[in-house]
């Protein structure tokens, strides 16, 4: 297995079957992959459709919280169940293009075909940057400001770090401090484990089905408890040090 394609949803059953074939379409020129849509508590017909779109795509996995754990939790599911070494995310509302996927893939190849000195770190998570948002103006401002905020108060060098659509090593995010809404902070988070982060443009596209689950208040408001967690975990980073056995 090479890629595990990793898709946390509640109520998308308007957007789980389409996004399942995108993504087929995506990667079928990849290597081997899977498809895991973790069901976080839906009550709609999602876990319905994601069984019928098998007949279809047989890549896809099926993994089922038996309560609403949150985005976050959700995510972490399906990197621990994940059977491939690197993960691509994407939420399931379908405004992160599939077609993006292989860009991310190749700035992977293509940083590590670099000389090892050349590069601070290993390469381990490639975040979607959506240059032209598609979303409603309070929800870009929102964004904007979240951004903005975290930038400069963890200058993690990323700007946009609340795009849903990116790449990592599934065991460096398992070794990652683990705590609800992380997944708003893995670009400080994989830096604070000593990897290398980068950014690459992606397409953002309009939610045409289902419902929004998040606003200005689980959007914004509730990170700043969080943003001042993380500053706590940075400045507390253990020393790293070489280990020789004689």
């Amino acid at each position: 297995m090479k890629i595990s394609v990793v898709i946390p949803v509640c109520n998308e059953a308007d957007n789980v079957g389409p996004l399942a074939l995108e993504i087929q379409a995506a990667l079928a020129a990849s290597g081997p992959f899977e498809i895991i849509f973790i069901d976080d508590g839906s009550t709609d017909a999602t876990v319905a459709t994601v069984i019928a779109t098998r007949s279809q795509v047989p890549e896809i996995r099926l993994l089922r919280h038996s309560r609403q754990c949150g985005q976050s939790s959700a995510v972490h599911t399906g990197v621990r169940e994940a059977r491939a070494e690197w993960i691509v995310t994407l939420d399931g509302d379908g405004q992160n293009d599939p077609a993006d996927i292989p860009a991310l893939l190749s700035a992977l190849s293509a940083s590590e075909q670099q000389a090892p000195g050349e590069r601070p770190g290993k390469l381990r998570l490639v975040m979607g940057n959506r240059t032209t948002r598609k979303d409603t103006w309070l929800r870009r401002i929102s964004s904007r400001v979240a951004n903005g905020v975290r930038g400069r108060m963890l200058n993690d060098g990323t700007p946009d770090t609340g795009c849903g659509i990116k790449l990592f090593h599934r065991g460096t995010f398992l070794d990652l401090p683990r705590f609800n809404h992380m997944h708003r902070f893995l670009p400080a988070l994989f830096q604070r484990a000593g990897s290398k982060v980068i950014s690459v443009p992606v397409h953002h596209r309009p939610r045409t089905r289902g419902v929004s689950k998040y606003g200005l208040r689980n959007r914004l408001f509730v990170g700043i408890t969080d943003l001042f967690g993380v500053m706590w975990l940075i400045r507390r980073k253990p020393a790293q040090v070489d280990v020789t056995e004689q």
